[in-house]
């Protein structure tokens, strides 16, 4: 084995397919293969988070003929492993010499000559499209516990996590299958918000606890089916302690991945208020004990609480929310989830910037409704590692449909709401899985 020649082959092997193990054999036939597992951080930075986990994917890769030795590849940058290793052959299927990967090649062709090292691109093997495979799993759907796990292991992975609002299946789906391409990496949201203001607004409620807990579960469901990504759910208050381990009991249950409860107390009014409502805090003490009882109830170890302070909102100084806050993480909180209505975001950035110096663990999640003008990048640069796009789907869609109505009012007839408003019946069918 000391003899014979080095091979180094990066993959992310989430999904074992004919033309991975194709790459192995001919890796093997020029010497001894160290297989560079790419990491969860890896792929997640340019991608859709891997269904398997970093260990999951090493072991079956590990199982592989023709596999000398797996290690982590944390980057998508091949370079550091290749610079500890200097294997004499990098072996990679031809497919990469186009689109996005095709720097990423010639980078190790730069890097590998400096000690006489090769690339050895092999024909990409027809009839296997990950992209196809990808899209069969999503169809096959997925379990409550693998949808549980994802959100950890998201925060865990990424600079940001992209939560955006969903108040039924449809919503549900357009969050699960839109993405857009920027400068070639692929930009999607991560999971979805149950957001107690848009499930109340759908059903032309006030945003004030008056749905409860079954009836938005119900419509919740409608998402769960059609979808597969984490759900994030908004507690409002959490309710009463006794009420509130049963809550968590349920939604941990269902495959949901963490709930967000505020520390208030009374009649809720929403945040966006301020303090042109009467905001009314709980004590410490009290909700430190709501926090501590949920923890209790929950079975596993991957569902999250978070804890959701309004201090800000209800007119209170930085100093009350830090205050508050680390009690709170000392309660067993999860995350922090910290909110605003000051349009500026500077007392959310100093908020997250003190929390920082103190706890660098700690997840901290943002709603940017009233502070937009920042970007993802931005909030990261402060300390987040969720942002939340709360209610943007609801509120996009009611302007339309009463553009759309007026329309037909105006005209008598449809046909111009129809060219102005509407997307084609044949493209709503489609849009939906199983129609045809």
């Amino acid at each position: 084995m000391e003899n014979k020649k080095k091979v180094y082959v990066g993959m992310s092997a989430d999904m074992i397919h004919p033309g991975h193990l194709n790459i192995i054999k001919e890796a093997s036939k020029l010497g001894c293969v160290t297989v560079g597992v790419l990491t969860d951080e890896a792929i997640a930075s340019y991608k859709r988070l891997p269904y398997l986990t970093y260990e999951q994917r090493s072991q079956i890769v590990a199982a592989i003929k023709g596999v000398d030795e797996v290690i982590p590849q944390t980057t998508l940058d091949y370079r550091p492993n290749l610079e500890k290793l200097k294997p004499d052959f990098v072996v990679h299927g031809d497919d990469w010499k186009e689109g996005v990967q095709a720097k990423t090649r010639q980078d190790i062709i730069d890097k590998m000559a400096e000690w006489g090292g090769k690339v050895v691109d092999i024909p990409y093997t027809k009839g296997i499209s990950s992209t196809a495979m990808n899209q069969r799993l999503k169809e096959i759907g997925t379990t409550p516990e693998i949808r549980l796990k994802r959100l950890r292991r998201l925060i865990g992975a990424k600079k940001i996590v992209r939560i955006c609002e969903s108040h039924n299946g449809l919503t549900g789906l357009i969050i699960e299958n839109t993405f857009v391409e920027v400068n070639g990496m692929k930009h999607e949201f991560d999971g979805m918000w149950s957001s107690s203001l848009t499930d109340s607004t759908a059903k032309g409620k006030p945003d004030i606890e008056a749905v409860d807990l079954t009836n938005r579960l119900q419509d919740l469901n409608d998402a769960l089916e059609v979808t597969t990504k984490p759900v994030i759910f908004d507690g409002d208050t959490g309710g009463k302690t006794e009420h509130f381990i049963f809550t968590v009991r349920t939604l941990e249950r269902l495959g949901i991945s963490a709930v967000i409860i505020e520390d208030k107390t009374g009649l809720k009014k929403n945040s966006l208020f301020g303090t042109d409502a009467i905001q009314t805090q709980d004590s410490i003490e009290n909700f430190c004990n709501k926090i501590k009882a949920g923890k209790q109830a929950q079975i596993t170890d991957d569902f999250m609480i978070i804890a959701r302070c309004e201090s800000l909102i209800a007119g209170h100084s930085v100093d009350d929310a830090l205050i508050r806050c680390f009690a709170y993480v000392e309660a067993g909180a999860d995350g922090i989830m910290i909110h605003s209505k000051d349009k500026s975001g500077d007392d959310i950035k100093t908020f997250c910037q003190r929390f920082r110096e103190k706890d660098q663990k700690t997840p901290i999640v943002l709603v940017p409704t009233t502070y937009n003008q920042f970007t993802e990048d931005e909030l990261v640069e402060w300390g987040a590692n969720v942002v939340i796009y709360a209610n943007h789907l609801l509120r996009a869609a009611y302007p339309a449909m009463v553009n759309c109505a007026k329309s037909i009012l105006a005209n008598g007839r449809s046909l111009e709401a129809s060219r102005d408003y509407c997307m084609s019946v044949k493209e709503i069918l489609e849009l939906i899985p199983g129609t045809k």
